[in-house]
């Protein structure tokens, strides 16, 4: 009986050393159980002797399973404490997503130039009646829109009583201008000074972006240089510049082609149109 159990003892050993290294820790345990549940059952029924030399092939397989216990974790690697756990799938490509996502942070605008004046071609009016199409031909031609007088007299609804309001030259403007930039602005019949300084921050807008103003003036008005302007039934005028960061504006006025363009502060232009308005 005992040569069995240590014949199967053994094979179960051998076994164990060239199929499972890995598991010879759990298995040493599981083998000394059997052989000591085999020792067991010899014991009840064989004499002294016997359970003796069953005894001695316990401790000599129990010998041989520590020394295979040994070199199976010598076998087995162990991490390192420092090592760091490799990055999982999803947090590469978060880390990835931070590092090819495009900065969105808000970029404050730059500030615009302190004069800044748009090159323009100009002409007189060619009517006493449309000096409307003349300053949006003109303030097209500073956005570099090139037009004529003739052409925009049917997108401003213009005839011999003129141009109707500054919503027509916005609408005109617009037709030729891409992407709709112009808007109307209307006084109220005086310029307040929060109005004023609309006029102003429109302007400085408009000719930074490119863009001639259009503004529907009517009474009288003087320059900087002492010129006095007057048009008691209305009239139209482009701006095409400004300086001293848009206190003053520089003007193409179609009616007289000896002053073409002259300077005037913008404060007294507001005044100039403030019972009508303006295209920017």
């Amino acid at each position: 009986m005992e040569e069995i159990v240590k014949h199967h003892l053994k094979r179960q050993l051998r076994r164990l050393v060239t199929e499972r290294p890995y598991q010879i820790i759990a298995g040493s345990a599981a083998a000394l159980v059997l052989a000591g549940g085999a020792g067991a059952a010899v014991t009840a029924t064989d004499d002294a002797p016997a359970r003796q030399e069953n005894t001695a092939a316990v401790a000599e397989l129990g010998s041989r399973l520590g020394e295979v216990a040994t070199r199976g974790e010598a076998r087995v690697a162990v991490p390192s404490p420092s090592a760091s756990p490799s990055a999982s799938p999803s947090a590469a490509k978060r880390a990835a997503k931070a590092t090819s996502d495009p900065d969105t942070t808000p970029k404050a605008k730059p500030k615009p130039p302190s004069t800044k004046v748009l090159d323009y071609t100009y002409e007189a009016q060619t009517a006493y009646w449309n000096c409307g199409p003349a300053a949006v031909r003109n303030a097209l031609s500073a956005s570099g829109v090139e037009t004529t007088q003739e052409a925009m007299v049917a997108p401003l609804n213009a005839g011999e009583n003129g141009t109707n309001s500054a919503e027509d030259t916005t609408r005109g403007l617009n037709q030729m201008v891409k992407g709709n930039p112009y808007r109307t602005h209307m006084f109220g019949g005086s310029a307040s000074p929060a109005e004023m300084d609309q006029l102003q921050a429109d302007v400085v807008k408009a000719i930074t972006d490119g863009r001639g103003v259009v503004v529907n003036i009517a009474g009288d008005a003087t320059d900087t240089d002492g010129g006095w302007h007057s048009f008691p039934g209305g009239h139209y005028i482009a701006v095409v510049g400004y300086k001293n960061d848009g206190r003053t504006v520089r003007i193409a006025d179609s009616a007289n082609p000896a002053l073409p363009a002259y300077w005037m502060s913008t404060v007294d232009l507001a005044n100039w149109a403030a019972t009508r308005g303006y295209s920017a």
